[in-house]
């Protein structure tokens, strides 16, 4: 008989109450240390520190971090990666570097430490584990793939969640530059291209679940309906899915499981169980190391009250990562999360403006 034991499913389990418990105060204190240190901190925010009217060596607390205003993305265009990674991590740098989706120019580019990339695979795994979604299954990886970083959900749930992973192309970018220059007929041609691909995996009866986006997962059960309903679970990432998209996947999908997340190349969330019969879709960041706050629009130091909408505003604490205030082009509710969360989630959310020149795609 196969034993379930898992030592990295243990790792994880141990690692996530860890996290959960630590205070967010005391992590701010760490990152700032380590980013700021004046023999082995960042390159980046060590040139920085001369331009800033404080002493970030002084923040003790994460409200304080508003201190450095928004940080300007634009930066991540052009900026080696490595800039931004403590000279503590040792040198020469090895691994990935990742791409964000490039919707409204150049894309940003980041690198993730195996660290990080272990923080974000415990934090999905344990999506896995509380959505329902059983090990040793056999997963279907319908996502972007190249330089994107939901592409490595195929190691999450391959190497932590002891999944056989089948896998599809897909080049997001092709399908926003196709919206941009007004190719519909071809946008559409590649969707089903895509679908195609998925449907001759799923065909032949083997996959138990699927990770893909909101508006695949939506065509594919248009197009090919009994696929999706023989599958026992789908897990969506994206800010497409709104209540009456996401009541009709789980209609699609017969009885499988309707799992999702948020986020993207610089921080995600977990989603958290809908309520109101799908009405509120809430999502808690992988703290402590991402926190989301939802800020007015004029205002981006000012946070909503809970149930308001706002802009996503998004800071990344990993001890190898600083980014602090990030302004997304994501809107959403401010959720409480109560006592069974160490800091706020958001809830419902969406672009904060579709157009032609910054189309989501299937994305």
């Amino acid at each position: 008989m196969t034993s379930t034991f898992n030592p990295r499913a243990t790792e994880c389990d141990a690692l996530i109450r860890g996290w959960l418990d630590a205070d967010l105060d005391e992590w701010t204190r760490v990152v700032i240390r380590r980013t700021f240190d004046q023999e082995t901190g960042a390159p980046y925010w060590l040139r920085r520190t001369d331009e800033l009217d404080f002493d970030p060596r002084d923040i003790t607390r994460y409200e304080q971090l508003t201190a450095f205003g928004p940080f300007p993305l634009d930066t991540l265009r052009s900026m080696n990666p490595a800039e931004l990674v403590p000279l503590a991590v040792p040198r020469p740098i090895t691994g990935r570097v990742w791409d964000s989706g490039g919707t409204t120019g150049t894309p940003c580019r980041v690198y993730y430490t195996p660290d990080m990339l272990l923080h974000r695979g415990a934090w999905r795994r344990w999506s896995f584990v509380t959505e329902g979604f059983e090990p040793h299954r056999t997963w279907l990886q319908a996502t972007p793939t190249g330089p994107h970083l939901i592409g490595n959900g195929a190691w999450e749930a391959s190497e932590l969640h002891a999944g056989l992973v089948y896998s599809i192309d897909m080049d997001p970018r092709w399908v926003k530059r196709l919206i941009r220059e007004g190719r519909l007929a071809e946008a559409n041609e590649y969707s089903i291209h895509l679908v195609d691909q998925i449907a001759d995996v799923l065909q032949h009866g083997r996959i138990d679940y699927i990770n893909t986006t909101p508006a695949l997962l939506q065509v594919l059960a248009r197009r090919y309906p009994d696929l999706v309903s023989a599958l026992r679970g789908a897990r969506l990432s994206g800010t497409q899915v709104g209540p009456d998209m996401y009541r009709d996947l789980v209609a699609a999908l017969d009885g499988g499981i309707c799992g999702r997340s948020y986020g993207n190349t610089f921080g995600n969330g977990a989603g958290l169980p809908a309520e109101q019969d799908g009405e509120i879709l809430p999502y808690a960041p992988n703290y402590p190391q991402v926190t989301m706050a939802v800020v007015d629009r004029n205002d981006w130091s000012t946070t909503t009250p809970y149930g308001a909408t706002g802009q996503v505003r998004l800071t990344v604490l990993h001890e190898d990562l600083f980014l602090p205030n990030v302004l997304e082009r994501d809107q959403a509710l401010r959720f409480d999360t109560g006592c069974d969360w160490p800091s706020d989630g958001v809830a419902n959310v969406r672009p904060l403006q579709i157009t032609t020149t910054a189309p989501e795609g299937l994305y």
